[in-house]
Parts: C-alpha cells; sequence; structure tokens
C-alpha cells in the first residue's frame, strides 16, 4: 500500500514538474522561433515566400536580398542616424541619471521628496498623450525636422527608470565609505567618480543597456518630428519600405534582421548584466 502511494506521489511530482518546465519552454520557444523564422525567411525569393510563409528556403546562398537592402535601400543610413541618437542619449542619460539618482539618495532637502514624486510621475504619462504637444512646441521652436530633433523627447522619457535604479542602488551603498574617504582627504568630486561609480557600475551599465533597446527601436517621435528621409531613423524607414498595392516581405524580413543585429549583439554580450543590475539593489537590501 505504502509502495503504491510512493509510485503515485511520484507521477504527480513528475507531472508537476512537466508541466513547470513546459510552461517556460513554449515561452521561450514563441520568443526564439521568429527571430530563426526571421532569419531563414531572408533567403528565400518571394515566390517562395508566397507559396508557403514556414517552409524553409531552397538556397541558403541566396544573399540577392541583402544586396538589395544594403545597396538599394537607405538602412546603412537610417542605422547611422540611430546609433548617433542612440549614443547621445545614453551618454546624457547615464551622466544626468548618476548625478540625480545620488543626490535624491543621498541629500534630504526641502522638496527633495517632491522632486522625486515629480520625476517617478513621468511614468504614468504614455507616450501618445504628449505627441501633439511635442509635435507643436518643436514646429514652434524651429526643432523638427533636424537629425538631432528625437534627443531631448528620448532623454527625458529614459531619465526617470534610469533614476529611480540609480537612486535605490545608491540607497544600499554604506555611506561610511564616503566618510572614511573623506577623513582620508579625498574631495567629493574625487569621491563621487573614483568611490561611488564604480561601486554602483552594474545598475550603469544596466540603465544604458535598457536605454539602448527603447532610443534603437523608438518610432512615435521620429514619426512626427522627421519628414526628410535622409534624417530618418531604422524604425521609420522599415515602415516607409512597405508598398501600397505590393510588399517584398522577403525584403522587409531582410532589413528587419539587419535592423536587429546589433540589438542581438548588445543583448548577447550583456543579458546577464541586466539581470544582475536589476536584481543587485533587492539583494543588498
Amino acid at each position: 500500500m505504502e509502495r503504491t502511494e510512493r509510485v503515485s506521489k511520484k507521477k504527480i511530482h513528475g507531472l508537476f514538474n512537466f508541466f513547470l518546465n513546459a510552461v517556460p519552454a513554449l515561452y521561450a520557444f514563441t520568443c526564439i522561433f521568429p527571430v530563426v523564422w526571421l532569419f531563414y525567411t531572408t533567403f528565400k525569393t518571394q515566390q517562395e515566400f508566397s507559396i508557403d510563409v514556414l517552409a524553409l528556403p531552397e538556397s541558403w546562398t541566396n544573399l540577392s536580398n541583402y544586396s538589395y537592402v544594403l545597396t538599394q535601400m537607405p538602412v546603412l543610413r537610417a542605422m547611422f542616424n540611430t546609433l548617433r541618437i542612440t549614443a547621445i542619449v545614453i551618454f546624457c542619460v547615464l551622466m544626468f541619471s548618476f548625478i540625480n539618482g545620488y543626490f535624491l539618495a543621498r541629500f534630504k532637502f526641502k522638496g527633495s521628496r517632491g522632486l522625486s514624486i515629480l520625476y517617478m510621475s513621468n511614468l504614468l504619462v504614455p507616450i501618445h498623450a504628449i505627441l501633439v504637444p511635442v509635435y507643436i512646441i518643436f514646429v514652434k521652436l524651429g526643432l523638427s525636422n533636424h537629425w538631432y530633433s528625437t534627443i531631448l523627447p528620448c532623454i527625458c522619457m529614459e531619465l526617470t527608470t534610469s533614476i529611480f535604479l540609480v537612486r535605490s542602488y545608491v540607497d544600499t551603498i554604506p555611506r561610511e565609505l564616503e566618510e572614511a574617504a573623506s577623513i582620508d582627504g579625498s574631495s567629493f568630486t574625487r569621491t563621487l567618480l573614483l568611490i561611488i561609480l564604480p561601486l554602483i557600475k552594474p545598475v550603469v551599465v544596466t540603465c544604458g543597456i535598457i536605454s539602448f533597446f527603447h532610443v534603437w527601436n523608438e518610432f512615435p517621435f521620429s514619426l512626427i518630428l522627421f519628414s526628410n528621409e535622409k534624417d530618418y531613423t531604422l524604425p521609420l524607414m522599415l515602415m516607409r519600405f512597405k508598398g501600397e498595392y505590393f510588399t517584398d516581405y522577403p525584403r522587409v524580413m531582410t532589413s528587419l534582421f539587419v535592423s536587429i543585429i546589433p540589438a542581438l549583439v548588445i543583448y548577447s554580450l550583456f543579458s546577464k548584466q541586466i539581470i544582475k543590475g536589476m536584481m543587485a539593489g533587492a539583494i543588498k537590501g
């Protein structure tokens, strides 16, 4: 009787483990397969795609789509525009979030709580609610239709999360480190740059990676602030690629795959860093 109960419990436990592992496996499949499908579709012709969307390509050496995208489409120019904007935004976001996050964590002054609430309130404002005001203001000030038009809006949208993460991480660092450095004769700037900054490196890297993904894929601000094709970013250029009456989907897939290569490389190199930075504050706390 006891043996039968043990066998029954093992079966139930094994069935439970199966379903427990099946859910994340299914989720992983739904995340990975679209990228794999996108990759092998780049080797197909329009005729092959029309016959069977999911079938493998007849030839894996068919590079005509890549040749067309890289020579006939402004993908490289759009990628340069996106990379330029992304680099400037990330630099500004990391600099301002480090300074603001540190001061909000270390200095309690009159209005500091209100300032924190004001920063956090940006999370409650959907981006689509401010598109029209941003468009009107930028047109009135003559800031639209320039390669740098989306830099300021992107910085403002990314600062909230970065300041929150930096502030939470700085709160976990003992003040005694700064006091000891001050006693040893270290200036405030030296302490900030040589002691605090290296300690919060994980969260700074995390903020940079998150901002990179957001800005690299940014579309709404680009749509309303860019009208000159030479200033198009990757998402805007990809949207314009779709024809009114006919769309060559293998070429569209090729342009999509080329555009996500930098994001895939960044994610593969720093995926562990993202999790480490997001969880570090909670673990230390």
